[in-house]
């Protein structure tokens, strides 16, 4: 018998409902010995079973569940059966196939809770694939997990790109880099069309923002003759969008000297460098300085909310990154603002833009909302799993 965690009265419903996290507040008491990476049994006060998972005792998610049938075995099957089932649902939105136009192999492949593998996420760039193993009872099974991604989808290059921020949460040291296949120097996969060749030293998350594509779309549609600030760019990509778009001028901004070359050889790669300028410095300088010079300005910061107690404090600087997009767009413009933290939601972000206009003395209509893209699925039980909201607003004098 495995071990088995029970819940305390009250704390059920959400779980019963769908939703795959147990808090460790929730917890009752733990039967039967369990250890940190131990497949447990989770249960409510009558002893009655609602699903398993790893245990993860020093976290404030102990367990993820991954299984709601009490018999099927947590094995390489049951992976293998998960990423293939993964595999088809991006099959199915028209990813990765050779017929696609325009054309795109780079995506998420697994995005973890979404589908059915809390602790794993999965990013397909070409012929190579990311991985990020978040949990240690799925480190602890490092070994299964690969064996199943290459029986699902065939051999082939797999780097480790687990942030080192899971160390505190979970007891373990991730270890970054090629773990399966031959060396890369890059990952090239091509996104609508775009050719991307993304350094392997280039380090942030698993080395593209995927979850923005269809708001690059958008960006693209809405830059024929603009004057486009892309702020915290990396390497790019809204920028390129904007350029192919018809924008008269691009111009990219990060502290990353490394993402703007990146960026600066895939704009001259695929023919839209013409109208790109690359600037590496702070985007809020940028941005102050503009005093309405842009008619489209793209304010993509990073996380800003890793958890729910840095909420109030991140919710103050997208207040004033709202307020600095505000002033470098004429009147008449449009600003696109981003958030990739799950603790802010669409409300919170939607009230940081209205105190943002408010001290630059303009008035901001919202036009647009997004999210991430359908290769991010969400769990309808679990709203923490709609962690990227994005605003596209019309800025006009007060």
């Amino acid at each position: 018998m495995l071990p088995t965690l029970r819940l305390k009265p009250g704390h059920v419903q959400p779980i019963w409902a769908g939703h795959p996290w147990v808090y460790a507040q929730a917890v009752d008491r733990v039967e039967g010995g369990a250890t940190r990476g131990d497949e447990v049994r989770v249960v409510d006060p009558r002893g009655n079973f609602l699903g398993r998972g790893f245990y993860s005792p020093g976290s404030a998610i102990v367990v993820r569940l991954l299984a709601r049938d009490e018999e099927v075995p947590i094995d390489t099957d049951f992976f293998v059966k998960r990423f293939a089932d993964a595999h088809a649902l991006r099959a199915s939105l028209g990813l990765g196939g050779e017929g696609d136009d325009p054309k795109t192999t780079g995506f998420r492949l697994v995005h973890a809770e979404g589908d059915g593998l809390p602790g794993i996420v999965v990013d397909r760039m070409g012929e190579a694939l990311v991985v990020q193993l978040l949990t240690f009872g799925m480190k602890a099974r490092e070994r299964v997990v690969l064996d199943a991604l290459e029986t699902a989808l065939g051999r082939r290059t797999i780097l480790d790109r687990t942030p080192a921020s899971v160390l505190k949460h979970e007891g373990f040291t991730p270890t970054p880099g090629l773990v399966r296949g031959a060396k890369l120097e890059e990952l090239t996969f091509e996104e609508r069309g775009f050719s991307h060749a993304i350094p392997t030293s280039l380090g942030q998350k698993t080395g593209f923002y995927f979850d923005q594509r269809e708001l690059r779309g958008r960006v693209e549609r809405l830059s024929r003759g603009a004057r486009v600030l892309d702020a915290y760019a990396y390497t790019a990509a809204f920028g390129m969008a904007a350029a192919r778009g018809g924008a008269r001028e691009v111009v990219s901004v990060d502290e990353s000297a490394l993402a703007l070359e990146t960026a600066a050889t895939a704009a001259r790669a695929n023919g839209v460098h013409a109208s790109m300028k690359f600037v590496v410095g702070d985007a809020r300088r940028v941005m102050q300085e503009a005093h309405g010079a842009f008619d489209l300005v793209i304010c993509d910061p990073p996380r800003l909310a890793p958890t729910r107690t840095q909420r109030e404090q991140a919710l103050v600087h997208y207040a004033r990154l709202a307020e600095l997009a505000c002033r470098a767009v004429r009147p008449g413009g449009l600003v696109v603002v981003c958030s990739c933290s799950a603790a802010v939601d669409l409300a919170a972000l939607t009230r940081a833009l209205a105190t943002g206009a408010l001290r630059a003395n303009v008035s901001c209509a919202v036009l647009e909302r997004h999210f991430q893209g359908p290769d991010h699925p969400v769990i309808a039980a679990f709203p923490e799993g709609l962690y990227l909201k994005a605003i596209i607003a019309r800025v006009t004098p007060r």
